[in-house]
């Protein structure tokens, strides 16, 4: 008898290690692996006549990491703490989808520019639905940077996943490269992770031959800190290079990075739990600027469901905001205090003026 139970645990365990290498080889084969630089299509799905921005003009920006629909005040997330793949049904994600369409395009809200972060296209985790043609109403632009045909874990395991980042504008778009990030992660966790991206988008200037060029990013969050660095590192020597060109350079979204004063107006209460990086002022090339909001949190952990009256537990981060070049001139940047309602961040909202050449 115990050696018909120690056969069939045997057996067992063989499928178990043939199931888990095919999967792996299948991961491996059908692994999302872009080149460094993609071109990116343009959709022009404007209802207004494109224009382009003017020297001297006004321009007001939004960078929202929408939490692809899912992440609302009653999501947790297990990688944060909580428990959670994921908290919401086709309709709460459809629900939550409007909410963020509703406080972006508002008269009060309404933007030149939108930057936003963690829209999926076709997934599991959003039941398919396709948020990128929805929230892109003007010309746009969109870059995955998480596309896996099935994240095997935890336990139910996530699936399909495709999402990415996606800009957004009134404005004529010129043209837009998908830049690749360094991935911190080794195979085989490569196969199923996020592959970041910068989404630069070139918006030509009227009466200049210089371009406005529009960096939409989301840098790493679960790594151990070097992946965020390698990151920052390579989006300064970007946004340098295109500055030196004569351009006019804005680079926002998601740093998953600390602001200066950022830990000084909200510590860490768990440091068991999800801790973002800092993100120092030594990072900037000379003459630029970053301009962030400390006076409302642009993100909470997803330990548990939004309960602002549990300060013991709910713990938020000042990670979302903008690195502006010298040419732009700064005006105000306010974070909108959207009560964590349909996503885990609040949308930031930036002021700038194009400086007028000499």
């Amino acid at each position: 008898m115990a050696k018909k139970i120690l056969k069939i645990v045997l057996i067992i365990l063989g499928v178990i290690l043939v199931l888990a290498a095919g999967l792996i080889i299948w991961l491996s084969v059908t692994e999302f692996n872009p080149a460094d630089v993609t071109d990116v299509n343009i959709e022009t799905n404007s209802k207004e006549d494109s224009s382009s921005p003017s020297l001297g003009q006004e321009l007001t920006i939004i960078s929202w990491n929408t939490g692809y629909a899912g992440l609302g005040k009653d999501a947790d997330f297990f990688m944060d703490g909580g428990k959670n793949v994921s908290s919401y049904d086709k309709d709460g994600v459809t629900a939550n989808l409007l909410g963020i369409y509703n406080q972006l395009y508002s008269d009060e809200n309404k933007a030149d520019i939108y930057m936003l972060q963690e829209v999926d296209l076709d997934s599991s985790r959003t039941y398919g639905i396709n948020a990128r043609e929805y929230l892109g109403i003007y010309n746009s632009t969109y870059a995955l940077n998480y596309s896996c045909s099935f994240v095997p874990y935890p336990l139910p395991p996530i699936g399909k996943v495709n999402s990415g980042v996606l800009t957004n504008t009134a404005y004529s778009i010129d043209s837009a490269d998908r830049i690749s990030l360094p991935c911190p992660f080794d195979w085989p966790v490569s196969t199923a992770n996020l592959k970041r991206c910068l989404l630069v988008s070139y918006l030509p200037i009227d009466g200049s031959d210089k371009k406005l060029v529009i960096v939409n990013l989301h840098l790493e969050a679960y790594d151990d800190g070097e992946g965020k660095i390698a990151q920052t590192k390579q989006l300064r020597e970007f946004i340098q290079s295109e500055y030196e060109k004569g351009n006019y350079v804005i680079a926002g979204g998601d740093f998953n990075q600390t602001f200066p004063g950022g830990l000084d107006k909200y510590p860490t209460l768990n440091p068991d739990l999800w801790t973002p990086g800092t993100i120092t002022e030594d990072i900037m090339p000379e003459g630029w600027k970053m301009a962030y909001d400390l006076n409302v949190p642009s993100c909470r952990l997803l330990n548990q469901p939004f309960n602002p009256d549990d300060a013991e537990h709910t713990q938020y981060y000042i990670i979302d905001g903008f690195i502006i070049s010298p040419n732009v001139e700064f005006i105000s940047v306010n974070t909108i205090d959207a009560g964590f309602e349909f996503s885990d961040h609040n949308p930031v909202q930036l002021k700038v003026r194009l400086a007028e050449a000499d």
